[in-house]
């Protein structure tokens, strides 16, 4: 699987004043810092914002960053064939000064303008597709690979794009963001219309909305499912991080959007909302116009089911392809944001039960454990999201409920003790090991886990801190559940690395999993 910035959709080369036409008001000058004489001369064929995805004839946007200027990579792109420099005026006087060699175009904001000339470029691909999107804290990859699932009784196979991969017909990439940058989101719609897949889903976080990644994008329709404690490293408050949320519910974003109001966020944005919205209750009893009833698993199909009351007062029974009861929500906002693009609730629903396994989110590694405990991989890495999340594998586990947790370093350290009050009342047996410390020492942070642990559970029975490295804290924990057990591998989901000091080692806690389970003994007993 490659990455995301391999999409290559074809292009029609542009001379610079075509491909600004939209992006406002720019100068051009020569890599000197001379007017440039006449800028239709100029031309390119594809733009990027990253040196390492740079063509020959391509533009590469330098945007002004937290630490450093893009334009320091302006020589590699250069090397790679670039042919023009886009940037800020401070980024056009690094140039100059440090000898670029590329004529420059000096506009006041590269990152906003990224997206506009990309969009220009690849011909406005957004205007051709039918779109969706989500965002929210907790269960955007879920519902997206659902709403995919639902624009399937229409289109035979849409184009998704999220955390866990982004797909265009046969091909497979993996991402590096839950949102790639706008250059790559719109070659992502580009090569889905070339491929004539019709449709396409966007997982947006609420980063790649403070970026403008999806600007010059509006979607046919979105949807939010919560808001929870995270990112606050980045946002500072939660109104910030709301604000960043809400802004995709404008009329640059969207035309319409559904909302689930379960929590306090969800409703304000219902009336802060600029689009039309139709609002959801899942997991909640307020007021809304859809509404889940009679939520409960059925072990006799090993599926969480519940029904869906829709705004007439008529149930629609819904038996959802992935488990617990968290995912009730993800599950409902999916169904009728699909309702909302004019396709049949009872359609959708027969569409979305046919759902592919989403990787990492909930995903039984061994459906069928025999000798074996359960094990199960899930992305939950928020206090809220962990907390739905043992409650619904504990309905569903008749022995003993073992969870190997740690968490992110350089991310919000005040959930950590939190994280692990959870873990140590909803989980019987306790796997304290590391997940991205990324340049925090690990020790500190596990220490952060086992002083929330030691608040809950004084006596740390049943608790084991994990110093080597996660791989054995997943072994061990599997090896050491009985038959009847559940094992849940929680906060990376899918997620293909390990961040230790800024290097991204390959790790995957799915095939690990699948490794232990194939040399335990048992399994062949």
């Amino acid at each position: 699987m490659s990455s995301v910035v391999d999409i290559r959709p074809s292009v029609v080369p542009l001379s610079v004043p075509v491909a600004l036409a939209n992006a406002g008001s720019y100068s051009v000058c020569d890599a000197l810092g001379n007017p440039f004489g006449d800028p239709s001369v100029l031309t390119i064929t594809g733009i990027t914002v990253s040196s390492n995805d740079c063509e020959e004839g391509w533009a590469l946007v330098a945007i002004p960053g937290l630490t450093q200027h893009g334009v320091r990579f302006a020589h590699a792109a250069a090397e790679a064939g670039a042919t023009l420099l886009v940037t800020d005026s401070e980024g056009a006087k690094q140039a100059i000064d440090e000898k670029v060699g590329l004529p420059i175009v000096v506009l006041k904001d590269p990152r906003r303008c990224a997206a506009t000339i990309a969009a220009t470029l690849y011909g406005q691909p957004a205007t051709k597709l039918k779109t969706m999107a989500v965002t929210g804290t907790n269960g955007k990859t879920t519902t997206s690979f659902l709403m995919r699932a639902a624009l399937g009784v229409e289109f035979p196979n849409p184009s998704i794009c999220g955390t866990v991969e982004t797909r265009i017909g046969n091909l497979r990439f993996r991402s590096d963001q839950t949102t790639a940058e706008s250059p790559v989101i719109q070659r992502f719609r580009a090569q889905t219309l070339e491929e004539g897949l019709g449709a396409a889903v966007i997982e947006t976080s609420s980063h790649a909305l403070s970026f403008e990644r999806v600007d010059d994008i509006v979607f046919d329709v979105v949807g939010f499912t919560n808001l929870q404690h995270d990112h606050l490293d980045y946002h500072g408050d939660m109104e910030n991080y709301f604000a960043a949320k809400k802004s995709l519910f404008t009329q640059e974003h969207s035309r319409r959007g559904v909302v689930c109001v379960d929590d306090e966020w969800g409703q304000r944005l219902a009336h802060e909302a600029e689009v039309p919205v139709t609002t959801v209750a899942a997991l909640s009893s307020n007021e809304a116009e859809w509404h889940v009833e009679n939520t409960h698993p059925d072990r006799s199909i090993g599926r969480t089911v519940f029904t869906l009351v829709d705004p007439n007062g008529a149930g629609h029974d819904v038996a959802m392809p992935i488990l617990g009861e968290v995912n009730v929500q993800n599950t409902a906002v999916a169904i009728v944001a699909a309702v909302q693009l004019g396709y049949d609730v009872d359609t959708v629903i027969a569409a979305i039960e046919k759902a592919e396994q989403i990787p990492g989110r909930m995903e039984m590694i061994n459906p069928k454990p025999h000798n074996q405990p359960l094990v199960i991989v899930d992305y939950a890495h928020t206090p809220e999201a962990l907390e739905w999340t043992l409650r619904s594998t504990a309905e569903l586990t008749n022995g003993k409920l073992h969870i190997v947790f740690g968490t992110d370093g350089d991310r919000d350290a005040s959930k950590r003790e939190y994280l692990a009050e959870i873990a140590a009342r909803e989980a019987d047996v306790l796997w304290v090991t590391d997940e991205n410390p990324r340049t925090e020492d690990p020790q500190s942070i596990r220490d952060y886990l086992l002083r929330g642990i030691t608040s809950v559970r004084p006596d740390m029975h049943d608790v084991t801190e994990i110093r080597t490295c996660r791989r054995d804290a997943v072994r061990k924990a599997i090896l050491a559940a009985q038959p009847g057990d559940t094992v849940i591998i929680t906060g990376k989901g899918s997620e293909w690395y390990q961040d230790f000091e800024g290097i991204k080692h390959e790790y995957n806690d799915v095939p690990v999993s699948r490794e232990v389970l194939y040399y335990d003994v048992r399994s062949h007993i």
